[in-house]
């Protein structure tokens, strides 16, 4: 990874982000390359979700330019357990179709190969005997793991984890683990905001944020 706009799936170039007069992002430049994992570590308030927001497009920066070289359209993007609503009605399997909208459509009927999707997404979060439970029964733990498979199943070129491994147990996080590699190898870009251990020794790369900046790029 290089600190630079270049010819790479995802990339952003001197990325300004404020709120209410506070800067978030301060002339941030990243790129990250196909096939890979990269960590994005920091403290809370360092950055992460803004920079993350940026480039999944649902922040839109103040100032600076995303590049995103994809042939699926927006990154996939799977947000913390706890911006998913409790009282959702919605089965966990629904949840994990909705991946697939991306491709089909909200309304059209769900073809024989995006069904095989979606089971086995569920089946790699270890998550398809729960597929027929409503979404706000299951534990925290479960439900990350839910949305992890949600994002799994939209087949992405990019797919953006902010903090998908907070808080659940040891079986879930090498789950998670497992399957992000599995992403990158079939080359996919991941990008993964993360304090877990883990996850900063299994990726191939970490970046570092403090008060909106780049401090280790790698």
């Amino acid at each position: 990874m290089t600190a630079i706009l270049d010819i790479s799936s995802l990339a952003a170039h001197e990325i300004h982000v404020s709120y209410d007069g506070a800067a978030a992002l301060s002339g941030v430049s990243v790129s990250f390359s196909p096939a890979t994992v990269t960590a994005v570590s920091g403290g809370n308030g360092s950055g992460k979700s803004t920079l993350l927001g940026v480039l999944a497009g649902t922040i839109s920066p103040q100032s600076g330019r995303v590049h995103r070289a994809t042939t699926t359209g927006l990154p996939a993007l799977v947000v913390q357990r706890s911006a998913a609503g409790d009282t959702l009605p919605l089965t966990v399997g629904e949840v994990v179709s909705m991946g697939r909208w991306a491709d089909r459509g909200m309304w059209r009927r769900l073809s024989a190969a995006d069904r095989d999707a979606v089971g086995s997404c569920l089946r790699t979060m270890g998550i398809l005997h729960l597929a027929d439970r409503p979404l706000g029964s299951l534990s925290g733990g479960q439900r990350q793991r839910a949305l992890v498979a949600q994002g799994l199943a939209r087949r992405a070129d990019v797919l953006l984890l902010d903090e998908a491994t907070a808080g659940v147990d040891a079986e879930a996080l090498d789950l998670i683990v497992t399957a992000l590699r599995a992403e990158a190898e079939r080359g996919a870009t991941v990008v993964h905001a993360s304090h877990e251990k883990a996850v900063l020794s299994e990726a191939d790369a970490v970046l570092r944020l403090e008060r909106g900046r780049v401090v280790t790029p790698s």
